[in-house]
């Protein structure tokens, strides 16, 4: 009884450990996605082409396009920036299934280890932020023209009072 009490005790810090390790993959490729104006250096490795990527607003996810894919574990490393999600509650879909994954998070990035069957054609990282579709920029623009009608319209129709 005292030595399995011992033995839990020796092993209860092992979680805490592995959420504090630096990203311990190694990785092969690198891909770099555009975004408006902002371009994004994805780090992967996988036993597959990846012919693009891309991110889905309204889906609030980002698309993996793949060829030649060999039975493997993909690894892939996101930036908080670019894709998160609340409670770390991501979805990974591969050939629109659900599937398992591994993540080991940082404050900057998070990565993802998870199995690819051969012939995979579609990874999709589903989580509840990504990046906006719209630059900051157009956004103000929109707001500015949407107060500047309202402002118009208001003293348009006191003049006719």
């Amino acid at each position: 009884m005292k030595y399995s009490l011992l033995f839990s005790l020796l092993l209860l810090p092992l979680p805490v450990f592995a959420e504090s390790m630096e990203h311990p993959y190694e990785y092969d490729s690198e891909y770099v996605l555009s975004i408006d104006e902002h371009s994004y250096s994805i780090p992967y490795r996988a036993d597959a082409k990846i012919l693009a990527m891309a991110i889905d607003p309204e889906l609030t996810s980002l698309l993996i396009g793949l060829e030649d894919a060999k039975e493997s574990i993909f690894v892939i490393d996101l930036q908080h920036e670019m894709i998160n999600a609340e409670n770390s509650e991501f979805a990974i879909l591969v050939n629109g299934y659900d599937v398992d994954y591994e993540m080991v998070s940082d404050s900057d990035s998070s990565t993802f280890s998870f199995y690819i069957p051969e012939f995979t054609e579609e990874v999709e990282i589903i989580g509840t932020h990504v990046i906006p579709e719209f630059p900051f920029g157009v956004v103000l623009g929109f707001a500015f023209l949407v107060t500047a009608v309202t402002v118009f319209s208001r003293t348009k129709t006191a003049f006719k009072l």
